[in-house]
This record gives structure tokens, sequence and C-alpha cells, in this order.
């Protein structure tokens, strides 16, 4: 079906054709129709099948200008939030319709200006609470709720946050609810929220017999980084995602393959914002060919032209698994799904194995050559002297936990938040930053090769 063939504003069409759509999706076609006519829908279907477009456009349809806030769309992450709000606003621009993004790690004071003149709130459940207790968003007359990535929300501990939020909306209301798998407890929700609703499903956007899967199994783990980075240096076509188990991780390897010459930007929960839009803008504008990602913090992104997904640190259950290697092999394309198998990762790739419809072939460890790989990071190190005159450089970006480490002889303190500079009794300055956590070894610098 072709988009100009749906029965929405003309307006709607003539910006389809601008953005050069033309074919309407799986999803598309099958929601879009339902949507129209006034029907809760639950759809499921992954990153990239156009999802977004098949709840904006009916959507948008309805919304009446200037008649204040009418539809909420609640995602679990920042960067799924404002990647669905640019999809409103491109849409909305033709019909005069306002979208405005609402998450934490920013201001709150351009939001509550914002959502006196939207028409449409899309949010993050927690900054969406805020609002609402603050008293600065009214929800009494909302039509339209879209719950998107509700697995991933109901995964990350939001559902007594999204029951809340739902509390404050009228309950004669149009619900749509968005997600990659139907499981247990997303029934719970529909049941309690949703009218006969009409569920929709779609087959992958993954073409299986475009995709290779292997595994290497690494004996030492103390390979696992040289090995990633041949690969990354062998296989050059196209982006690559590489995932990591923890924010930390993904700092240090990122960091450790920007000192091998690798182009890499992070992504993580526990970075500004800024930062974060920076990292995926990079790699959206081919600025940089690798991202390195928690599983968190790249659900729901849709990121085109992804040739290779590299899993450094295997995924805890196959769903995650299927999630992560759903963003390549699209569109016709080839791609890779490449896991890196060591030691602690073992249970975790059995319980990966256990689903049967995934095909993940060993294959023999390429020869590589050893590279250094260090864990020590680097928060701007800040230089005092000592009573020699001497420069002493220290990046104590941690709390010690349990060795107690003496970083010189003096009378002063660290604290927790932020860098303190107290006098020693000689009378000199001794300033150390106290960012990060040293659990059981102390500050000890090491380079390693892994």
């Amino acid at each position: 079906m072709k988009f100009n063939e749906i029965n929405i504003n003309e307006k709607l069409k003539d910006k389809t054709n601008e953005l050069g759509f033309k074919e309407l999706t799986l999803i598309q076609e099958k929601c879009i129709p339902e949507i129209i006519k006034g029907k809760d829908v639950v759809g499921q279907a992954e990153t990239g099948s156009g999802k977004t477009v098949a709840f904006c456009l009916p959507l948008l349809d309805k919304i009446i200008p200037g008649e204040g806030i009418q539809t909420v769309v609640l995602t679990p992450t920042r960067e799924l939030c404002v990647q669905v709000t640019d999809v409103f606003k491109e849409f909305g621009k033709p019909l005069k319709i306002k979208t405005t993004s609402i998450y934490g790690g920013v201001s709150i004071e351009p939001q509550i200006k914002r959502i006196r003149i939207s028409e449409v709130i899309v949010g993050t459940p927690g900054r969406m609470l805020d609002h609402l207790r603050r008293k600065t968003m009214d929800l009494g007359r909302i039509r339209f709720l879209v719950l998107d990535e509700t697995d991933k929300m109901l995964e990350m501990g939001f559902i007594d946050d999204v029951e809340k939020i739902i509390r404050y909306m009228p309950k004669q209301k149009q619900t749509l609810m968005f997600s990659a798998t139907i499981e247990r407890s997303i029934h719970g929700l529909m049941k309690r929220h949703l009218n006969n609703p009409k569920i929709i499903k779609t087959k992958s956007q993954v073409d299986s017999s475009k995709l290779a899967q292997v595994y290497y199994d690494i004996y030492q783990q103390t390979n696992k980084f040289s090995i990633l980075t041949h690969l990354l240096k062998t296989n050059k076509d196209g982006l690559a995602i590489i995932f990591c188990a923890t924010r930390r991780e993904c700092d240090i390897v990122e960091k450790n393959l920007r000192v091998h010459g690798i182009n890499a930007s992070a992504i993580h929960g526990g970075m500004s914002q800024n930062k974060r839009t920076q990292s995926l803008d990079a790699l959206k504008n081919q600025k940089t060919d690798v991202l390195v990602a928690t599983d968190v913090a790249a659900r729901g992104l849709d990121i085109k032209n992804v040739s290779h997904i590299y899993n450094y640190d295997v995924p805890k259950t196959a769903i995650e698994y299927i999630h992560r290697i759903g963003r390549t092999a699209r569109a016709g394309e080839n791609g890779a799904a490449i896991t890196l198998l060591t030691g602690p990762d073992h249970e975790n790739f059995r319980r990966v194995q256990s689903n049967g419809e995934l095909n993940i072939k060993k294959v023999d460890v390429p020869e590589f050559t050893k590279v250094s790989f260090s864990r020590k990071m680097d928060h701007g190190n800040k230089t005092s002297q000592n009573k020699h005159g001497n420069n002493n450089q220290s990046n104590n970006n941690n709390k010690n936990y349990r060795h107690g480490n003496k970083t010189s002889n003096n009378s002063n303190r660290n604290y927790r938040h932020g860098n303190k500079t107290s006098q020693n009794k000689h009378g000199n300055n001794n300033q150390s930053n106290n960012n990060n956590k040293n659990y059981r070894h102390g500050n000890k610098t090491s380079k390693k090769s892994y």
C-alpha cells in the first residue's frame, strides 16, 4: 500500500512524499487503519520497522491545533524520546501541531514553557512524574496515549511510574502499545488499560539469510580486546555497534579503541544528555565509525547502515541478543553479528543458545596482534607541587574502600563530591579528583593486553 492511499489529511500525505516515503511498511499498513478507526492497538514490531510513523501519522490527523495537550507518548530512554519527538515535529509542521520532549538530565524550566504551547508530549516516565507532581502539566484532556518500547519500560522498572502517570489521565482515551516482544507482564498492562485491543504482529525486519551469526571462543580473556581491535580494522564496511554490559566498560572500551586509531564514540545512561546526543549525531553523520553502547541506551534507536554488531559482553537472554542483532542485515543488506565469548560469558551464552531459532556458528579465532589495554580512566588529571617543588600528578578518581590508599602525608581528607583542595603541614596545595570508585585494589594504574 502507498501513503497516498491511506485516509489521512492531504498535508500529511504531501509531507510523506516530500520526505521520500512511498510504500508503507507492514506494521504501518496494519496499524494505521485501525488507529484511524479509533481502536486500541498493540503492535509487536522491532526497531527500524517504521512503528513510529505507524502511530504518529494517524494521531496527528486527529489532533486539533491550539486545544492543549491531547497526546502523550511514553518512552524508556532519552534518546528514543528525542527520536520520536523529531518525527512528530517533522510531520506536525504543516498542521501547526507542536511537540515537546520531556526527559531528565536537562533543565526543567524550558520544558515548562514549551509544555504550555504543545499538543503532543513525548517523555520518559521519571521526568513526566516530576512535572505532574509540580503541577506544571495537565493531562486531564488527553485523548491519546502511546506506550513505546513497552517491554523495555517494564524491564527497566518503570511499571509503577507508568501506572501513576495513567492515573492523571481520563479513563476514556485511545491507547496504543508498541513492543518488540509481548510477554506476560505486558498482558497485565493491556488488561488494565486497553479496551478490546487489536493485536498486530509483524515478522522480523532482519533477513536471516543475509545475517552471519558467529562466535569466537576465546580461551584467554586478556586477548578479547586485541581480537576486537583486529576485527574492527579488518571489517571496515558500514557502521559497527559494540555492546558492553556496563557503563564503565563502555567508557573503557571506547577510550582504548581511540588509543589504537579507531574512531569510536560511547553512549550509556551515565553520560550527560549533550554527550549522548553528540555520540549519536557523530555516528549518524558518519563522523565516527563505531558506537560502543549499553543495551538500555541503544534500545529503540534507529541507526542506518549498520553492518556489524559485536557482543563484547554476551547478553543475559536470547531476547536481548535478538534486539542487538536486529540492527543489521536490513533492507536487503548483508550484516554480521559477532560474539566474543570468554570464560565469564558461558552461562549467559547458554541461555542465548537455548533459543532454537538462533543459528550461531563457532569460528576459529583469527591471527591477531596483541595490543595494549588500560583500565585507567582519565577524567582530567590535576598537577600539584610537593614540598621539594616537584610536580606530582595523581588521578585519584575514586573512593578508596578496603585498602585505604594514602596518596600524600597530609591532613587532607578526600570528600565524595567534586574536587577539594587543602593545605598540608608544609603549606603545599594537594588536589585530588574523586569521581570513580576503587573497590578492592586501590589506585593502581597498569597497562595490560586484552
